[in-house]
């Protein structure tokens, strides 16, 4: 089962800053991601969300080649890979995989201007390990399904001083 953790920040680009720290944690096998979104409000109150994968151009890739199989049965391989790549890449834009889309623009719109959120699904972590990397980024947790425990060394962790 995966642990949802949702920390805003008040600086835009803080949240991405973090989310790069996370992503090479997963590169040294100290934590898995299921999903990694930020969320920045600009200056305007407008919410733009920064996926870590973008399924469209996936799904169109996918599309292609399962087009151009089926078109080659039916001898029209250039119009089934057309067809199957504009197929998959509509598929793949309306796929929403990991965290809820309207769950994370909603609590986004809650923030204040120029700040960003950043949702994280963990599937499993080195939680020490973890902390002692996060330790000092700052942040305030919005949003949690750890236990209450976790969740305060999590937000210790977030204010305490770096060194």
């Amino acid at each position: 089962m995966s642990t949802l953790v949702v920390i805003g920040y008040k600086a835009p680009y803080k949240a991405e800053e973090v989310r790069l720290t996370l992503r090479k944690l997963e590169r040294d096998y100290l934590i898995e991601l299921e999903d990694a979104v930020v969320a920045v409000k600009d200056a305007k109150g407008q919410v733009k969300l920064n996926q870590s994968v973008n399924l469209t151009p996936v799904g169109a890739v996918s599309g292609g080649f399962w087009g151009t199989l089926i078109g080659m049965i039916f001898m029209s391989p250039l119009l089934g890979m057309a067809v199957g790549a504009s197929a998959g890449a509509v598929s793949g834009a309306l796929s929403d995989v990991g965290i809820d889309d309207r769950f994370m623009k909603g609590l986004a719109a809650t923030m204040t201007p120029n700040s960003s959120v950043l949702f994280v699904l963990v599937r499993k972590s080195t939680p020490d390990k973890v902390l002692e990397e996060l330790n000092g980024t700052g942040g305030t947790i919005l949003q949690t399904s750890l236990s209450h425990e976790d969740e305060a060394k999590l937000q210790a962790a977030l204010e305490a001083g770096k060194g």
